[in-house]
């Protein structure tokens, strides 16, 4: 099976797309070579996903016939990524939690609140002129 159809159907990427331009950028690694996206993989064979600093690293267990549902894909994917990658991962995530500034991102239902009173106010300054 192809590399970019197996990252889509095992939910490494959410769209095939995506599998393929992140291998096409190299972002996807076996024994330390950059991929294309028309590499066949063959069970039992090891790849690596880098994500930012982090290296990701996956054993393909067997073949998929379709896009499988989250639950089913440890039947087709064993994660062997060292416990040090996995720690540098939630300590990027974290990182990233506690740098986000406000009014980046999705508004909360406080902010939604807000702006709607504000163009409640807006909308009656409106009708009043």
């Amino acid at each position: 099976m192809r590399i970019d159809k197996f990252l889509w159907c095992v939910r490494l990427f959410k769209t095939r797309s995506l599998a393929t331009e992140q291998v096409k950028l190299g972002k996807v690694l076996s024994k330390n070579e950059e991929l294309k996206p028309s590499k066949e993989l063959k069970v039992g064979e090891e790849f690596q996903i880098k994500r930012g600093p982090v290296v990701f690293s996956y054993k393909v267990l067997a073949f998929p016939k379709a896009r499988q549902g989250a639950k089913l894909v440890s039947a087709y994917l064993q994660e062997t990524t060292n416990e040090e990658e996995k720690r540098k991962w939630l300590l990027l995530q974290e990182q990233l939690k506690l740098t986000r500034e406000r009014g980046t991102g999705r508004p909360t239902k406080k902010d939604r609140r807000e702006m709607d009173s504000f163009m409640d106010w807006f909308d009656e300054e409106d009708l009043n002129d």
